[in-house]
């Protein structure tokens, strides 16, 4: 077997084209290519795919049945394989437990840290907690008020999974009657049925007895007793109360106990050490006044309590007029007018006070005497109450997350928090940036018996800290939610993760790692990635960056176009072999034969403005941002500097909220120009659909007058056939032994699944009688099967399907099939599916367009297709505003929005606006020094 290279013979996955390829082993390797040329299809699901499926053959078949199935990739051999680990771009988890603490592990290091060398202090009067002695338990003890019935127990099992039979026979032995297991009482003979897979309490009954005057030594053995089972806790049941006593922890003047210092405390996920208001998650949602309230210059009479101002208006106003008369206030009054008083009576209720109310309805009136309810207090109970999803959605709306009014936001229980290490809690810590917990660590002055404890846990978190660090995150902080990262950060996590891990002899499979990477940090990337190779791993990484690309030990381009055009490769080798080579198109972009353009001349500002003022969301600092309007225009920055909470989660949602009144946003004081766009779009790389039945004819709409055309051809008529008898989603004219889908599933159990074509349709999806009808010599599957370049030609006569075949092949789709399954396509294919559907549509010249890096995935040749596409829809009228880390966008853009000047707390401020030649001049602007190298 060849320890030097990866031979790859015969790969035919999606458009691979039977390639053979030697790559080398312990080298840094570069995929490039068009997008759509077979660089994923190569990288990921043929060499991943296969490096993983043979790991996972490897074990036992009891243990892949827990792994799920792994399909063969369609490739002859591959020799030389390691296992394989791919980073790759999807996003982390959504889940609001999620932090970047938790998915990198740190967090995990700072509970054992903190459960070890942490200082527990009182949280209540802040003394410094001390063990106690059986003595000073016993003490406490007798201080209960004479005749209180009290139990001694010993906790055996707190919190865990299991029957414990055996304890409760160990227990008969050693003499215990009785034995409390979550929360009842039984006798050890008795026969305790368990759940094995619930967490169970159980504690040992050391002793019963009532508090008189003689009873401190039996008292005291007692104790004693239950401190040697119980592992230094005592449990003492009395007035239907438990309360915990420790050997190791309490606060003698408040009384106060910390039962154990272990890792599980320090968990905002466990029970044991989360805040029981919030569950740990630190915000609940609660109503909002300035949401119910939300314009403070109308009065109760014009409808400023939203709520209340459409909903069975009449009753609430009359309700209105009662409380009006009875507090003596004016219900024209704008509300922001009103005493303070009678505003927080309206939303909090009267309290004690009695109202007589009058009321007239359609039915009679009627008269009596309440107090009055509050509006909040009232749509609370309401949420609570109601079992009608509606009601629960439109209070709903109404809400916002709010830190949790009990823990402040930490988490973590009171006493948990107390904990501290050179004065800071575990939350404190994590609420630092990883450049300023870098210093933390650094300068931390421990006792010597602390330095010993902790020098292992210390060793592992500060390398994992400069792992962070060289990836170019040291501006995120530990308690940032993890379902707020991008792709680009996400991925740069898992690869410091990895580099942490200090594995070797592995085949890593990189998605464009410098994705979401400012040119600043470029370098520290590449430095991890080199790093990582050094240790003796292979890297494979599919990238278009020049840099990175310069950089590789070998490259392999793939094409010479997309889809089924490329799945080629083209040529293999160093960086000169791809220079030298005449048919590369990367080649003629790296010898700068071909290059994207600086416009000759910039678009200037037409005098009409979005300003959007006190801008306060994430990390921006109260910025007023003005876009203007008929430019292309650039968001640009750093890492974490603010662009995506200013583009995408605060004039996204700021102007959604405008045009089609999904609920309510309060990131920006105020909006101006409103009146000069008449909607916004967000184009993102997201999926065009996630099942195989979503295709580009169905995104489009390009399907619908197709199905037209057919349902209008006379053999269709006489059979009576509409157009719903050419979809494949609806009975009639599909094929029902596969619903449409061409292909059935067989499961194989301990195999992968296997999917063979349809036997009754061949594949074809449709029934015979469907297929019958032909328009110009061709059948409905025989036109989904179409690339877009033959459709082309064929509907020339068309208008309503030309005009989106025209846009579908002027992004650079050309290739791909009208019926091509969307989870076949790439990132940049699907976001260019998106834009054409945009440009299909009759331009109105006022729609502002928002992208998010739309250059991920995408070759020089295809960025420069994609700036042809966006000044075209600008040309048209329209804004296009877009976040971007490429300097061959970034150059060609009319106006820059830089942000900065560093990212996480330093950044949030606006640095530099003007065209690409005015930030050049400003010294402190990153994208400037950037710009100035290609300018």
């Amino acid at each position: 077997m060849n320890n030097e290279k990866i031979i790859i013979k015969g790969a035919k996955e999606h458009n691979l084209k039977n390639i053979d390829l030697e790559i080398p082993r312990n080298k840094f390797t570069v995929f490039t290519g068009l997008s759509g040329s077979g660089k994923s299809s190569l990288a990921f699901d043929t060499i991943y795919a296969e490096g993983r499926r043979r790991y996972i053959e490897s074990l036992s078949a009891y243990a892949r049945q827990f792994l799920g199935q792994i399909e063969k990739p369609d490739v002859e051999y591959i020799e030389g394989l390691s296992p394989a680990i791919a980073i790759e771009q999807k996003t982390i988890s959504k889940n609001p437990r999620s932090t970047v603490g938790t998915i990198t592990e740190i967090y995990d290091y700072f509970r054992l840290l903190y459960s070890r060398i942490g200082v527990p202090y009182c949280y209540k009067c802040g003394k410094k907690i001390e063990r106690q002695t059986a003595q000073e338990i016993v003490d406490q003890i007798l201080l209960l008020k004479e005749k209180t019935k009290v139990e001694i127990m010993a906790p055996l099992i707190r919190g865990q999974k299991g029957e414990y039979q055996k304890l409760f026979k160990q227990l008969e032995k050693d003499g215990f009657i009785r034995v409390r297991v979550d929360g009842n009482v039984f006798e050890v003979n008795e026969e305790i049925k368990m759940d094995k897979n619930k967490k169970h309490h159980i504690e040992a009954v050391v002793d019963r007895l009532v508090i008189s005057s003689g009873i401190q030594k039996r008292l005291t053995d007692s104790v004693e007793t239950a401190l040697k089972m119980g592992q230094g806790l005592v449990l003492v049941s009395y007035n239907g109360k438990n309360e915990i006593f420790s050997e190791t922890y309490s606060c003698s003047k408040c009384g106060i106990n910390l039962v154990e210092m272990s890792p599980r405390m320090f968990s905002f996920n466990s029970p044991f050490g989360a805040c029981p208001e919030c569950s740990g998650l630190g915000t609940k949602m609660e109503l909002d006044p300035d949401l119910v309230v939300p314009d403070k210059s109308k009065s109760i009479f014009a409808g400023c309590i939203e709520p209340w101002s459409s909903e069975s208006s009449y009753y609430y106003s009359q309700i209105m007029e009662n409380l009006s008369r009875h507090f003596n206030f004016k219900l024209n009054t704008p509300w922001k007018d009103l005493d303070p008083k009678i505003r927080h009576m309206i939303l909090y209720g009267s309290g004690d006070e009695i109202i007589s109310f009058e009321y007239h309805g359609s039915s009679g009136s009627r008269n009596y005497k309440s107090s009055f309810e509050g509006v909040i207090k009232n749509l609370e109970r309401r949420f609570k109450e109601t079992k009608s999803d509606y009601i629960r959605d439109w209070i709903g709306e109404y809400m916002a997350s709010r830190n949790c009014p009990a823990c402040k936001g930490n988490r973590l229980k009171p006493e948990v928090l107390a904990i501290k290490i050179e004065d800071r809690n575990i939350i404190e810590l994590c609420s630092y940036s990883i450049k300023e917990l870098i210093k933390f660590f650094n300068g931390l002055s421990l006792s010597e018996k602390d330095r010993f404890i902790g020098q292992r846990i210390l060793k592992e978190i500060k390398a994992r800290l400069a792992f962070l660090s060289n990836v170019g995150l040291d501006y995120l902080t530990l308690n940032r939610n993890a379902g707020t990262l991008s792709g680009g950060e996400a991925q740069r996590i898992r690869l410091a993760t990895q580099i942490g891990s200090g594995l070797v002899g592995v085949l890593y499979v990189l998605d464009e790692p410098s994705i979401g990477l400012h040119a600043r940090d470029n370098d520290r990337l590449i430095e991890s990635l080199i790093k990582l190779r050094d240790m003796g791993n292979t890297l494979i990484v599919v990238e278009h960056d020049e840099k990175t690309i310069r950089t590789a030990d070998f490259i392999v381009d793939l094409g010479p176009g997309a889809g089924v055009n490329g799945g080629e490769v083209i040529v293999a080798g160093t960086i000169k072999d791809i220079i030298a080579c005449g048919k590369s198109l990367t080649g003629q972009y790296l010898r700068k034969e071909k290059e994207i353009e600086i416009p000759s001349m910039r678009r200037k500002a037409k005098g009409k403005f979005l300003k959007f003022h006190d801008v306060r969301h994430n990390n921006l600092k109260n910025i007023d941002v003005e876009i203007p309007l008929g430019l292309f225009v650039c968001v640009t920055g750093v890492s974490g500097s603010g662009k995506s909470s200013l583009v995408e989660e605060t004039i996204y949602p700021a102007l959604t909220s405008h045009f089609f009144h999904s609920g309510k946003f309060s990131g920006v004081k105020s909006i101006h120009g409103l009146e000069n766009i008449d909607k916004v779009i967000d184009i993102d790389q997201s999926p065009i659909g996630r099942t195989p039945r979503s295709n580009p004819a169905t995104y489009t709409g390009l399907f619908a007058p197709v199905r037209e055309i057919f349902a209008l051809l006379p053999d269709s008529k006489v059979r009576g056939y509409k157009a719903g008898r050419f979809s494949f989603n609806v009975k009639g004219g599909r094929c029902e032994a596969c619903e449409g889908d061409g292909i059935i599933r067989i499961g194989m159990y301990f195999l992968p699944d296997v999917y063979v074509p349809c036997e009754v349709c061949q594949g074809k999806r449709y029934n015979r009688e469907t297929l019958e009808i032909r328009y110009k010599g061709k059948n409905i599957y025989e036109i989904l099967e179409m690339s877009v370049d033959e459709a082309l030609p064929f509907f020339k006569n068309i208008p309503a399907v030309n005009r989106i075949l025209q846009t579908i092949y002027d992004v650079g789709l050309g290739y791909i099939k009208l019926g091509q399954p969307a989870t076949t396509l790439s990132g940049g294919e699907a976001q260019r599916i998106k834009l054409s559907s945009e440009l299909s549509k009759r331009a109105t010249g006022k729609t502002l367009y928002l992208l998010d890096e739309p250059t991920t995935g995408l070759h020089f040749d295809d960025v420069k297709k994609l700036l042809e596409v966006l000044n075209r829809l600008v040309d048209s009228g329209n804004t296009v505003l877009l976040i971007e880390h490429n300097l061959d966008v970034i150059k060609t853009a009319d106006h820059i929005i830089d942000l900065g000047p560093e990212g996480g707390d330093e950044g949030g401020y606006i640095v530099a606006e003007g065209t690409p030649e005015e930030i050049i001049k400003i010294r402190n602007s990153y994208t400037g020094r950037s710009l100035k190298e290609i300018l």
